[in-house]
């Protein structure tokens, strides 16, 4: 009777447990069903996909869908394939992301660690930018690249990011450097270093899992950006997700869904990528203190 007892709590935690990744492995399936269902697309022929259905599993595996979209599918009247808007995406979002994540760190220190008179009033006014729709900018900004001559181009397209982007990096190293004790800039002050040897040789080491977040959100929200790469750029300089939407949109000739499948999942591999190698890092970061002050 007594081997019964405590056995029984046991069985009934082994049975909970199951129950519990039973639930999660149905829902991670269901989530993960669109995905599946554009791979298996991606790599069959037309032919088969005429004949076939939705979720069925390819007879034969072909790599053509994917060599089209990305060399010689039509995005409009150019029929070069995705490969050319990809880097272009790729020159966009590595000088974006470095630069307005620099700005944020530096913009962040000054707030917490040499506080001026209006630094509070100053952040949240600063901290209106992340709640700013993106339509809202749009006539102000187009107004402002066509001013400067940058209006079609990608370097426009660069400092529109930047700028949007600096109230959320900013926000982010605001709240990290806010959990840093404030003596320990004072200790480097009276060892004589100044405000970059401090910057530069305590804060940035320190804030690595805050940049980890910084570049991956960045990094996330660039890519992905459709809305300004439609409106900022133009012809050549456009980044892959406008691309991407003419080569869908495009109506000439038979309508060929394993390319469509396939250049959908070339444009979203980089991001795919970043949360896999570094989305640990994320939650660590945004726990060691993004959402802290």
């Amino acid at each position: 009777m007594s081997s019964f007892s405590a056995d029984t709590p046991h069985s009934s935690s082994v049975m909970g447990r199951i129950f519990i990744y039973g639930i999660l492995l149905i829902v991670a399936g269901y989530f993960l069903l669109p995905l599946l269902v554009m791979v298996f697309t991606s790599v069959k022929s037309m032919e088969e996909i005429r004949t076939g259905s939705l979720i069925s599993i390819p007879t034969s595996i072909t790599f053509d869908a994917w060599s089209k979209a990305w060399s010689s599918a039509c995005t409009g009247v150019e029929c070069s394939g995705l490969s050319g808007y990809f880097w272009n995406s790729v020159w966009l979002v590595t000088p974006t992301v470095s630069i307005s994540t620099f700005l944020g760190a530096l913009n962040g220190y000054v707030l917490t660690k040499w506080n001026f008179k209006g630094a509070d009033v100053f952040f949240s006014m600063l901290l209106i930018g992340c709640f700013i729709p993106f339509q809202v900018i749009l006539l102000p900004m187009a107004r402002t690249l066509g001013f400067l001559g940058l209006a079609g181009t990608t370097t426009g397209l660069i400092m529109v990011h930047i700028i949007y982007g600096l109230a959320f990096t900013t926000l982010f190293f605001r709240n990290f450097y806010v959990s840093i004790p404030n003596e320990l800039v004072r200790a480097a002050q009276i060892d004589g270093a100044g405000f970059f040897m401090i910057f530069w040789k305590i804060m940035l080491p320190l804030s690595i899992p805050i940049i980890v977040v910084s570049v991956i959100w960045q990094f996330t929200q660039i890519w992905n950006d459709f809305l300004f790469g439609v409106v900022f750029s133009a012809g050549e300089s456009q980044p892959i997700t406008v691309a991407l939407n003419n080569l869908v949109n495009t109506s000439t000739g038979v309508k060929e869904y394993n390319v469509d499948m396939a250049a959908a999942i070339i444009a979203a591999l980089p991001t795919l990528f970043v949360y896999v190698v570094a989305g640990k890092y994320f939650v660590r970061g945004l726990t060691a203190g993004a959402v802290k002050g």
